[in-house]
């Protein structure tokens, strides 16, 4: 279910020439559990008049189950081949603001759909910035053990060489989402390239 983000509107020079130059593609939030990717996916999507859209959540509306219960009843490789074909049906209904789950960008083919359809961004965490905030949450299933501290510095070893392949890489951590909005929204504006008068020219003739 695709989330209009209440009061989106590009709000500046900025925003819109970084929209226009995006050329269709989504904005793809990745990283690990706990790395803010929805909190900052829905700020900035407003910031740059799109649509946010949350892959867990549509991933839940598809099934009609909570992830934990898709864990329980289905197990993992259930759910991750559910996921991967929700995220390609997403990046094809693009573009958007896209924050997908912390194993998504594991998969091959969905890193793959992400470098056609999209811009990857990893919101990079450290250990103790996430353990802080997946604690005041109970609902994450791989975390459902007797040392989720383990279980979390395990998935930081074998997922963080995969995130480090995005587009872009921003720090999350401890301040205002907004700070970390303004960050993403830099790193766009210095990686997306900026069409020079002749390709504008051009355009405009074919037009």
């Amino acid at each position: 279910m695709t989330e209009a983000v209440p009061g989106a509107g590009a709000s500046g020079a900025l925003e819109a020439s970084i929209r226009a130059r995006l050329g269709g593609r989504s904005v793809v939030l990745v990283g690990i559990m706990g790395a803010g990717k929805s909190s900052v996916g829905r700020r900035l999507a407003q910031r740059l008049g799109m649509d946010f859209v949350d892959a867990d959540d549509e991933i839940e509306a598809a099934a009609k189950l909570t992830i934990a219960e898709i864990f329980e009843s289905f197990g993992e490789a259930y759910f991750r081949d559910g996921e991967r074909r929700v995220i390609a049906r997403l990046l094809a209904e693009g573009p958007h603001v896209l924050a997908t789950g912390g194993g998504a960008y594991m998969n091959a083919e969905t890193r793959e759909a992400i470098g056609r359809n999209g811009v990857s961004v990893w919101l990079k965490a450290d250990f103790d910035v996430v353990m802080n905030r997946v604690r005041r949450r109970s609902h994450r299933p791989l975390l459902q053990k007797a040392d989720p501290e383990g279980v979390m510095r395990e998935l930081i070893a074998t997922r963080y060489p995969l995130y480090a392949l995005a587009d872009l890489t921003v720090q999350s951590r401890d301040v205002p989402h907004e700070t970390i909005v303004e960050e993403v929204l830099a790193a766009l504006d210095a990686m997306l390239p900026v069409p020079d008068a002749s390709d504008i020219a051009r355009k405009d003739e074919a037009e």
